[in-house]
């Protein structure tokens, strides 16, 4: 799984799963200065209320 992959899709379906979160959190420590920017405005997003915690069918 990639950070921008999960962006995408996140942002077109306007859901993230709990799965996904914990892969964010899990390899946090491994990103890259923009992959790290990227989970940072995911977080935003959730904050927000642009986000939801849910799963995809």
């Amino acid at each position: 799984m990639e950070i921008g992959k999960l962006f995408l899709t996140s942002i077109s379906t306007g859901i993230i799963t709990q799965d996904e979160l914990g892969w964010i959190t899990r390899n946090q420590l491994n990103f890259s200065r923009c992959e790290l920017a990227t989970a940072l405005k995911l977080g935003q997003l959730i904050d927000a209320g642009q986000l939801q915690l849910g799963c995809r069918v």
